[in-house]
């Protein structure tokens, strides 16, 4: 896959796919490398470099500079939307990147390459003691989840009433981890204008505020995260109680009380249909992260013994660990399916019974709907970043099919639930939805415009392609 036949003298990557000049078959393999969804974009980049190191992405924004061309750039996640496929862009492919992960033991920051995969990461830091916050999904990209905020596991923050008044102990002393992006301590950037720099809370300090949460909005290249790690989890227990599908309201109303009044838990209600049962049911999945067997064991004993009466299965205390967990996860969301996302973040305290559509219009066996509570983390400021958008309760709703036949009314059936929601919610999370679709609300007004500040300053061409369909 290497170019031929340049119009240019600009050095780049030996390996880089033209589309003006290259096999059609090597570049549409080129330009739908690593993507997640089965449903190919539309888009189509006039290059792809597979980049291997910083001092090649240097080279690639140089070469865009000379071509007047844009760049955007795939770390090698999820992304529903393929939002890092672009026309008349050079796409910068960051997986083939041949820098590891490395830990300093001494200060516990952990810095990464932006396309090492969630269980990859996990895998390096249980060997060393300690844990970070990533992806739900074995195979999801820290670049795009990190960028986008990072909704992980054991994100939903549990606290005393004092924490909301003394910030500074309760985050030295939670048990739940917040945000991912919050354990980002520093970025290395390429920026638009081809410079290498270092971005912390106290060098180019706006850029690291736009990397906790701009998403694909980040006005540059990020080459590397330098994240906070934690003493690695001690044990975790899993519960779950799965109910009929015309029990939600009263399985969600539980979750949200179990998640309100329980530390060091993480809740999610799942509308699906389960392999083990006929027709669509709801479950209440609850995971206990604790310093000793015995702690994860005593909470969910507890939880149980308040759990709705009609549970159609369950499974109560089961010992596990994060390895399990995100190999479980990754089973319902398969690869080689096609895929169609939304989400809102609800507002606080709304009646559940406005969830009947979505609960009950799920197009297919594979797809899934996610209700998670956020309360209390909801309540609390969130430290000083672009991600700013949050609520008592986040609702996510995935089609998931196979079949190109099935598209128009899998899509229909998402756009639906998530349109008769709107005007009862707040915004969406960035992770999780398509900008094509619909506009929303992504960020506070605020953090809107300083975001729209940010992309000024360092893209003043607009150079980085910023969100499909939302150019920020």
């Amino acid at each position: 896959m290497e170019s031929a036949n340049l119009p240019y003298t600009q050095k780049t990557p030996l390996n880089t796919v033209w589309r003006d000049n290259a096999d059609p078959a090597i570049y549409e393999a080129a330009r739908t490398s690593r993507l997640f969804n089965a449903q190919k974009p539309t888009q189509y980049p006039i290059a792809i470099a597979f980049v291997k190191d910083a001092s090649e992405v240097v080279d690639v924004i140089q070469l865009a500079i000379q071509l007047s061309c844009r760049i955007s750039v795939r770390a090698g996640g999820h992304s529903y939307a393929s939002w890092s496929v672009r026309d008349e862009a050079i796409l910068i492919d960051m997986g083939d990147f041949s820098e590891n992960p490395s830990l300093d033991e001494a200060t516990g920051i952990v810095s990464i390459p932006p396309s090492i995969m969630g269980k990859d990461l996990i895998e390096y830091l249980d060997a060393k003691g300690r844990v970070c916050s990533v992806g739900h999904c074995p195979d999801v990209g820290l670049g795009g989840f990190l960028l986008g905020g990072g909704m992980g596991w054991n994100c939903n923050v549990s606290l005393s009433t004092q924490g909301f008044n003394f910030y500074a102990q309760w985050l030295k002393e939670r048990k739940n981890w917040g945000w991912a992006c919050e354990q980002v301590v520093a970025i290395d950037v390429v920026t638009a204008d081809g410079q290498f720099i270092r971005s912390d809370i106290q060098q180019h300090s706006d850029l690291f505020w736009a990397a906790r949460g701009a998403g694909p909005a980040f006005p540059g290249v990020v080459t590397r995260f330098y994240l906070k790690t934690k003493p690695a989890i001690k044990s975790m227990f899993s519960s779950g109680y799965v109910y009929p599908i015309r029990s939600y309201r009263t399985s969600l109303q539980w979750a949200a009380t179990v998640s309100s009044s329980n530390d060091g838990i993480e809740v999610l209600a799942i509308g699906s249909y389960s392999a083990d049962l006929k027709g669509p049911c709801v479950t209440v999945s609850i995971l206990a992260y604790g310093d000793n067997d015995d702690d994860a064991r005593d909470v969910l004993q507890k939880i149980d013994a308040s759990h709705p009466n009609g549970a159609l299965l369950q499974w109560i205390c089961e010992k596990t660990n994060m390895q399990q967990q995100l190999e479980k996860s990754g089973q319902s969301f398969p690869n080689n399916h096609r895929y169609y996302v939304d989400n809102l973040w609800l507002d606080d305290n709304m009646d559940f019974s406005l969830l009947d559509r979505a609960f009950n219009s799920l197009p297919t066996k594979n797809s899934l709907l996610l209700c998670q509570s956020m309360f209390p983390c909801s309540q609390r400021d969130l430290p000083d970043m672009a991600l700013s958008l949050q609520s008592n309760q986040w609702l996510a709703m995935y089609a998931i099919w196979e079949e190109e036949a099935d598209d128009s009314r899998c899509e229909t059936a998402v756009h639906e639930a998530i349109s008769e929601l709107q005007q009862h919610s707040k915004g969406s999370y960035l992770g999780e939805l398509d900008f094509r679709a619909r506009r929303g609300h992504y960020w506070a007004d605020d953090q809107y415009e300083r975001l729209v500040s940010v992309r000024r300053k360092w893209d003043p061409l607009n150079r980085i392609c910023g969100c499909l369909g939302l150019e920020v």
